[in-house]
């Protein structure tokens, strides 16, 4: 079984208010050395078998088309492979 991580998080140009209003209360907080906070989501998907270059491009299709917002966000994806317990 492969394990993929795909993290969709703004463009560096796009404002995000939720970030700031994060950053705000770290502040309030007392963690004022924070100087910026960005966020983003994370989907972790599980497929079955080995990870073929066909089922690879799938994934990015995905990614592009349906997990992200190509205009104002990007993807980045990773395979993990774990340890077994």
């Amino acid at each position: 079984m492969a394990r993929i991580i795909v993290d969709v998080h703004l463009k560096p140009e796009i404002l995000d208010p939720q970030g700031r209003a994060v950053q705000g209360a770290l502040g309030r907080l007392g963690l004022g050395a924070v100087s910026s906070v960005r966020q983003g989501k994370q989907f972790v998907i599980d497929v079955d078998g080995d990870l073929d270059a066909a089922t690879e491009q799938h994934l990015h299709t995905l990614a592009d088309t349906l997990l992200c917002n190509p205009v104002i966000e990007d993807y980045t994806m990773r395979t993990v492979t774990e340890e077994p317990a």
